[in-house]
């Protein structure tokens, strides 16, 4: 019995520690709500401020259908910082080549995404040569990117050529980003 009161009395001092404890990290936090009308942080918290990231870098690729490709290109992405859905942007520009059937290919295309783990959205501007016969064309895609890996897939709707077949025409590929530059924007808006 003798130990219950030591408990007591040991509960009843962490409490008090406790309790002074948050009333000093509530009075410190009115402090750091004070803050924010200097400086950088009074940038960040403003309603106006807006962030915005850029990156880009080459990309390497490999896409699947009828026929493996290996795809080579660069990619610049930006993006407008959003708690909530924030949206990202991409136009990438590359070539293709097709080493068994000797078919180079180009493609420049744009993406989006909207919110952190939804899919992409884009559409690709293509051309295809066997260096006999040409083929143009367009393939819409849709994708999911996470980190610096997007797989997409898609179709190439392109011009016809009875004699020149040897590309894909559904087709998946994924793509890893190496990003070689960022740059952060921080500006507030002009009301």
């Amino acid at each position: 019995m003798p130990t219950t009161p030591v408990n007591c009395r040991a509960f009843m001092m962490n409490m008090s520690v406790r309790i002074r404890l948050c009333i000093l990290a509530l009075a410190f936090a009115g402090d750091l709500s004070a803050q924010r009308d200097e400086g950088f942080l009074k940038d960040l918290f403003a309603k106006k401020t807006e962030v915005r990231i850029a990156k880009y870098g080459p990309y390497i690729g490999l896409q699947r259908g009828a026929y493996t490709v290996l795809e080579l290109g660069a990619e610049y992405q930006w993006k407008r910082l959003k708690l909530i859905k924030p949206v990202t942007n991409a136009v990438h520009m590359g070539f293709n080549y097709n080493f068994r059937y000797n078919v180079l290919g180009y493609d420049v295309g744009y993406w989006f995404k909207r919110g952190r783990l939804n899919l992409t959205y884009g559409i690709n501007l293509n051309y295809r040569t066997d260096f006999t016969y040409d083929r143009f064309g367009f393939s819409p895609v849709l994708g999911y990117k996470l980190f610096q890996f997007h797989l997409q897939t898609g179709y190439h709707f392109l011009t016809r050529s009875g004699d020149f077949t040897q590309t894909n025409s559904f087709f998946i590929s994924l793509h890893w980003v190496l990003i070689q530059d960022r740059d952060l924007n921080i500006r507030r808006k002009k009301r």
